[in-house]
């Protein structure tokens, strides 16, 4: 007698995704005990009630029976189509552009829709979505028919999405947690998960949120986190971020910093000078400042003129007349004054500065005198010019016409056509 097992560890190919079998058998029931055998097969194996109970779509999308009792209570297709809803809920608030609110209709859902209280149900889930202001139609719509003997296209992109691809792995626990294309391990929490989600971030670039207190420490209240700073002005290149901070010269008021962030960060560009002076020398006295700022691109600390130095932590007075660079003249009287000088010239004299010499007042009254009677006798030649030029004009022209009058009563001319007889009537 040989006995043959059958061995089932090896997998048994198939053609598509669907694992599907076929029976075939006849009516015949008396055949002996192999049809008493074939009977108990069929009763035993047809698809019972509990499984239709827990499936949408003929069988294609399932979930396990709520209260693990087939018998009362909800079925697992209530789960599976409730689940439809929330993704259709969060489809069509997403397009809205309002995607906060499926957080609203989850939490609002459970609150007024338990199993508990037997509320777990299409017409307690339809008054959460109008109290939200959705679109029921859209969401209805999005849902299609649970019956029909075909892919639901929002189930089937769910569970094309479930199946794990590369590192990230399957979704197989819920709820699960993915973050960048990474599941998340650890405790389902609020501020675990927060930090989860704040760690995807790229340094500088996170939320608000996600520098609070409750999340993150802010190593730039240590120290300014060994950054440069200006206290004067209260400006730094500390920049808290969720993983720690970096040092990175700042943007104020469209003034762009630029330097190495640790130990210097100078402002550039248009409008630098607003802030802080530039970081260059600038003094006040007498109700008097100087600055060594230059707005412009270059971004240089010059000192002013009757200043010397570097432009940056100092500038200097220049006495101009003690190393004679002005008032030099004979009749010339200096005195620095701080940033320039004062000048005077002995007795009338008149100190003109542009040339850096004296002038009597006299000369300089005379010479305003003479200057205007120029202007004033220029004037009248002009005008006496023009006189003549229009006298002459109109002579010529007046002279013009009487000699073509004459000329009329002897010859004819060209531009007349008849000319009128002007001999006298005892000469006819």
């Amino acid at each position: 007698m040989v006995n043959v097992n059958l061995d089932w560890r090896e997998a048994v190919p198939h053609p598509d995704d669907r694992v599907e079998y076929e029976l075939w058998t006849n009516s015949n029931d008396e055949c002996g005990v192999k049809c008493d055998m074939l009977m108990e097969f069929v009763k035993d194996f047809k698809v019972s009630k509990q499984c239709k109970s827990q499936c949408i779509n003929h069988g294609r999308y399932c979930a396990p029976d709520p209260e693990q009792d087939f018998s009362s209570g909800y079925e697992g297709k209530d789960v599976v189509l409730e689940n439809l809803r929330q993704l259709c809920v969060f489809k069509v608030a997403n397009e809205t552009k309002k995607p906060w609110v499926w957080w609203d209709y989850v939490t609002d859902f459970q609150i007024r829709c338990p199993m508990k209280e037997k509320k777990y149900n299409k017409e307690c889930a339809e008054g959460v979505i109008k109290s939200l202001g959705l679109d029921l139609k859209k969401i209805e719509k999005c849902m299609g028919d649970s019956n029909a003997d075909s892919d639901n296209p929002v189930l089937k992109e769910e569970q094309d999405a479930q199946i794990g691809k590369g590192s990230r792995g399957d979704v197989t626990i819920l709820p699960t947690l993915v973050v960048n294309n990474r599941q998340y391990r650890g405790k389902l929490e609020k501020g675990s998960v927060l930090k989860a989600i704040c760690a995807g971030f790229e340094e500088t670039t996170e939320p608000a949120v996600c520098l609070s207190g409750e999340v993150e420490t802010n190593e730039c209240l240590d120290n300014n986190g060994g950054c440069w700073q200006d206290k004067t002005s209260n400006i730094t290149a500390c920049k808290d971020t969720f993983r720690g901070r970096v040092c990175e010269c700042p943007l104020v008021n469209g003034v762009r910093f630029k330097g190495d962030g640790y130990s210097s960060c100078t402002a550039s560009g248009p409008g630098r000078c607003k802030i802080n002076n530039g970081g260059c020398w600038h003094e006040t006295r007498n109700g008097i400042t100087f600055s060594a700022c230059m707005d412009n691109e270059e971004g240089k600390c010059t000192c002013p003129p009757g200043f010397k130095g570097d432009g940056l932590k100092s500038c200097k007075d220049i006495d101009e007349c003690k190393e004679r660079k002005a008032c030099q003249c004979p009749e010339c009287s200096c005195k620095n004054t701080w940033g320039s000088y004062d000048c005077t010239c002995s007795g009338d004299l008149l100190y003109i500065r542009d040339h850096d010499t004296c002038i009597s007042k006299r000369a300089t009254e005379v010479k305003s005198a003479w200057a205007a009677v120029w202007v004033i006798l220029i004037g009248l030649a002009i005008a006496g010019g023009g006189g003549y030029l229009v006298y002459k004009y109109r002579l010529r022209s007046y002279m013009d016409s009487e000699i073509r009058a004459i000329m009329a009563q002897y010859m004819p001319l060209d531009s007349q056509n008849e000319v009128p007889n002007h001999v006298s009537d005892d000469r006819a």
